[in-house]
């Protein structure tokens, strides 16, 4: 017996007298996880599984999770502080009036279906995010592009139609993934990327397995066999981690449950952070919302570090605004909106808005639940009566919320890398908000030196934040368990993705 698989004997011993896991009846079932894992396999633990793996057609930050970085891969990447790193680029020029990246590729890349990877298939994936292919809302960040061109098969020119100091870095998230012209056809069951892993199985409502792939152009990964399982309760997700059916719970929806892995020597406990903020949407567009004076009261009336406390057990940050502290343009806002009950009541009135009613469409999402509990009661204290429909989530959320905007009140975890102007500078997105007091500010910021384009950002959240186009309630946590033998976890997450390639078992 090797020191992982005696560890998980203990683990499972103290589980079976641990009384917080006694009080729950329901079963994880079983997998090839565990004290069986051998040493290039893996199970992990998540919630939410995505409705297919095509992000190009479908929203949901479940599928870049799963295939960014792993199956597909970019030009450059983003690392675990938020910076560029190359990736399918060994490395870029910029021209000086900042129009003009010159890519320089690496030779010798393949997709998962043997096909070359060259200049050609890089030209492809830009202009299909600018085609009607791409459905997905984040095709907005390749409006700047006029043209892609490949130079040779391992050079790539793309010219900006004016500078952008944020084309490169919305590079490295999923708008950015290369595809092959050839290997577009089915991407919802079967993507073929460059990355480390191909997808082998997709089983609905239960697992994801990917496998390690041989001709890999990069170091090929130690852990070879990932099995992804997803359980919509998060404290079954507990119970197969204490009985050694997984063997890591990332982005844990059970904060609660987290101490009694703190003083287990058997696991690992990982509180990293996010670019994920939790957003109290207001239809910008529909009664009541539609009046700034309502969305006003809204933020005065909801004491934000209460919910973080009472919601998720005290994990969580105030932030004021849709920037977290690892973007360059980060202002604490915290103060715009101090908790004020009295203040929400006298907009309300000066709004004709007493004793309002209105309904709260919540995604079936632990967090969402939780905070959404913690809402209405604050609400009600200034005269807002909020009713909760429970939405399915991802599929009906989806639609009805996301697609329809057919929605009063919501709440959702936003985790996509700056997101603040995919989220509000763009008046048929879900929110509504009308952009024209920030559009003309937003190129000019985008467009300006560096030093410019962070005063300028600034300027936008704040007239954003003004204008309390929605909520942030808080920065969600990266909170992780693991098996205490698992190396290489990416704390942070940086972007939606989780970066597989670099764990490892340490025995």
């Amino acid at each position: 017996m090797n020191a992982r698989t005696s560890r998980r004997a203990l683990a499972t011993t103290a589980a079976a007298a641990a009384a917080v896991l006694a009080l729950s009846a329901c079963s994880a079932g079983s997998s090839s996880g565990g004290s069986d894992t051998p040493s290039d396999a893996i199970v992990i633990g998540l919630t939410g599984e995505p409705v297919n793996l095509d992000f190009t057609t479908t929203s949901g930050a479940a599928i870049p999770q799963v295939v960014m970085n792993n199956v597909y891969e970019g030009l450059v990447t983003i690392d675990q502080e938020g910076e560029l790193q190359p990736q399918l680029a060994e490395s870029w020029e910029v021209s000086e009036d900042g129009t003009v990246y010159d890519f320089a590729l690496h030779d010798e890349v393949t997709f998962s279906d043997g096909e070359d990877f060259t200049a050609a298939d890089a030209v492809f994936s830009i202009e299909r995010v600018q085609s009607d292919a791409w459905l997905n809302g984040t095709k907005s960040k390749m409006d700047v592009v006029a043209s892609a061109e490949a130079v040779s098969d391992t050079e790539l020119r793309v010219t900006l139609s004016r500078p952008s100091n944020a084309w490169l870095f919305d590079m490295g998230t999923y708008v950015g993934a290369m595809f092959s012209e050839t290997g577009v056809d089915d991407l919802a069951t079967t993507p073929i990327g460059t990355g480390p892993y191909t997808v082998e199985s997709f089983v609905s409502g239960d697992r994801i397995t990917l496998a390690g792939r041989d001709d890999y152009w990069g170091e090929e990964p130690d852990i070879t066999d990932v099995t992804l399982r997803y359980f919509a309760d998060a404290v079954a997700s507990t119970n197969a981690l204490r009985s050694g059916d997984i063997d890591m719970v990332y982005n844990m929806q059970a904060p609660d449950l987290m101490g009694q892995f703190e003083s287990d020597d058997a696991f690992q406990v990982i509180e990293g952070t996010s670019n994920g903020e939790i957003l109290l949407s207001m239809n910008n567009r529909v009664a009541p919302f539609d009046d700034v004076r309502v969305r006003q009261a809204v933020m005065y009336a909801i004491d934000r570090q209460a919910v973080i406390d009472a919601a998720w057990a005290g994990y969580g940050t105030e932030i004021g605004a849709m920037v977290p502290p690892t973007d360059p343009y980060y202002e604490d806002l915290t103060d715009m909106y101090p908790y004020d009950p009295e203040k929400a009541r006298e907009l309300l009135a000066e709004a004709g808005a007493e004793d309002l009613s209105i309904t709260f469409d919540v995604p079936t999402r632990p967090y969402a639940t939780a905070v959404s509990e913690i809402v209405v009661s604050q609400l009600a204290e200034v005269g807002i009566d909020a009713s909760i429909q429970s939405s399915e989530f991802p599929a009906v959320w989806l639609d009805k919320v996301f697609t329809q905007a057919d929605y009063q009140m919501s709440v959702i975890l936003a985790v996509e890398a700056r997101d603040v102007l995919a989220t509000f500078n763009n008046p048929d997105y879900y929110i509504g908000y009308d952009n024209s007091k920030i559009a003309d500010q937003v190129i000019a910021a985008d467009s300006g030196t560096p030093e410019e384009y962070v005063s300028g950002m600034q300027e936008v959240v704040r007239t954003i934040s003004e204008d309390a186009a929605s909520d942030v309630l808080f920065l969600f946590p990266n909170l992780v368990v693991a098996d205490a033998d698992l190396d290489g976890i990416a704390a942070n997450a940086v972007t939606e993705s989780l970066i597989l390639s670099g764990l490892t078992w340490s025995d």
